[in-house]
């Protein structure tokens, strides 16, 4: 079995419909001006890349990238839009609601690329709210756009390095963002009990016509 022929029976199991090669990628004129991917690619190189990348179909509620699978592809949303969720700490991967959703994407995203480079398990799945037409491009693939065409591939990996990087950023972005509130939200219940404890006490000041020691004042 060719490397190929796995893939697609990978993408035929997870019951994806194969639409064949991603020809004329550049007739997507929207798609070309919206992906962040595709958006520095000439015509001519967005058909290039087409030709290396399988076209497939799935359905509303179709899985399109399951948490913890290894696989080395990855997709660009050329119709409908996908739901990206991932499962709670500790919880059931078979227990329905137990996930967080992470995002809603739609044409001309880009879903699992940072698998697809380092071959580590998914960090979240990936689920069709719609019909939904997405073009696959594997690691294998990848490496043979390189060999054939440099440039193409070297201008390929540079848009993957920036998409890396942006999400990165966001992440970093979130995450001091749940830092700064979770330490306004510690702050208040110290000032509130600041606020309750009870103050130094105060002796009330001597009657008129008395002293320290009892006696008549002058």
């Amino acid at each position: 079995m060719t490397p190929n022929q796995a893939f697609e029976d990978q993408m035929r199991a997870r019951g994806l419909e194969l639409l064949g090669p991603c020809e004329l990628l550049s007739h997507c004129t929207e798609l070309m001006q919206e992906s962040p991917l595709l958006r520095d690619f000439t015509p001519a190189e967005a058909d290039l890349l087409g030709t290396r990348m399988l076209r497939v179909r799935a359905q509303p509620g179709q899985v399109l990238i399951a948490e913890g699978e290894v696989s080395e592809w990855m997709m660009i949303l050329l119709v409908g839009t996908v739901d990206v969720d991932k499962r709670r700490v500790g919880a059931h991967a078979d227990l329905p609601g137990d996930t967080t959703r992470l995002a809603v994407l739609r044409e001309g995203a880009v879903i699992g690329e940072m698998s697809m480079l380092d071959g580590e398990p998914r960090y979240a799945s990936c689920w069709a709210l719609s019909e939904v037409e997405a073009a696959v491009l594997t690691r294998a693939s990848v490496g043979r756009l390189i060999s054939s065409h440099p440039a193409v591939g070297a201008k390929l990996l540079v848009k993957l390095t920036q998409l890396l990087a942006q999400r990165l950023r966001n992440t970093s972005s979130q995450l001091v963002k749940v830092l700064q509130n979770g330490s306004r939200s510690a702050s208040v219940p110290a000032r509130e009990k600041a606020s309750a404890a009870p103050g130094p006490s105060v002796r009330p000041p001597a009657p008129p016509g008395s002293g320290p020691s009892g006696g008549s004042s002058h």
